[in-house]
């Protein structure tokens, strides 16, 4: 798989991968929208594909993200265990259907909503004090951003993130705990992919940008969760509400065929 290896192709990957776990680590999304995007768009890769290598990615990115916030304190343990196992069993079936459906349809109008709340972030955090309160709705969470994860190619962080904060979670414990579950959906939607299209897919002009994604992203792990340990609670929330709503935007723009 690794033969013919060229140092030089990797670089726009590393640089790439590097940017966007330093984004996904600090801010608890947007590393599997900006590789598969990259991946899709840029290079054609089908889409299932796209989202296997991702997670295979994934799987390295988010155990070194994982173990670097859980060194930080900035894990919710009674969260993480709420968000586990239906974060998994909607990551299986998301799997499921990216290999067997067209889960295309329902894309535009997650995206669209996604924007929304990325938008509501915004105003909540120019206008008012955030409101720290333990989320009440948490599972039905884990499970659609297990399934849009794997369906949609990324979707994890910006439905789980999003939404707990939404409902009032310190912004901190909740982008660490996200991360941190975030390796145990990520091995299994791998496992998952693996099982139903094989390795067919992973073709030597493949290995150039998982390889160099993999690299960037594994170096920039550590430095996310330093970063959501001293930045402030509002700014924070205006970061992760900006970067919500850039990334929706274009993620419908393209299902919708305007770019």
């Amino acid at each position: 798989m690794f033969e013919g290896v060229i140092i030089s192709e990797l670089l726009p990957y590393i640089a790439a991968g590097f940017a966007a776990q330093l984004v996904d680590g600090a801010l608890g999304m947007a590393f599997g929208v900006i590789s598969s995007t990259l991946l899709v768009s840029v290079l054609g890769v089908a889409p299932a594909t796209a989202s296997a290598g991702v997670h295979v990615v994934e799987t390295f990115t988010t155990g070194v993200s994982g173990i670097s916030h859980v060194l930080h304190r900035n894990v919710n343990w009674k969260l993480f265990v709420r968000l586990l196992i239906p974060g998994i069993i909607g990551g299986v079936l998301g799997a499921y259907v990216l290999t067997s459906l067209d889960a295309s349809v329902t894309r535009p109008f997650v995206m669209g909503y996604l924007a929304c709340i990325g938008l509501y972030l915004l105003f909540r955090a120019a206008r008012f004090p955030p409101k720290q309160r333990e989320p009440k709705i948490v599972e039905p969470l884990g499970f659609a951003g297990g399934f849009l994860d794997a369906a949609g190619g990324g979707g994890w962080g910006p439905v789980v993130t999003s939404n707990l904060l939404v409902q009032g979670a310190q912004p901190r414990t909740t982008i660490g705990t996200v991360n941190t579950t975030e390796f145990f959906l990520t091995l299994t939607i791998s496992a998952s992919f693996l099982f139903h299209i094989g390795t067919e897919g992973f073709t030597p002009e493949f290995v150039h940008p998982v390889l160099g994604l993999l690299v960037g992203g594994v170096v920039a792990a550590p430095f996310g969760a330093m970063f959501a340990k001293r930045v402030p609670t509002r700014v924070l929330l205006t970061l992760v509400g900006i970067v919500l709503t850039l990334t929706s935007v274009y993620s419908l723009s393209r299902a919708l065929g305007w770019l």
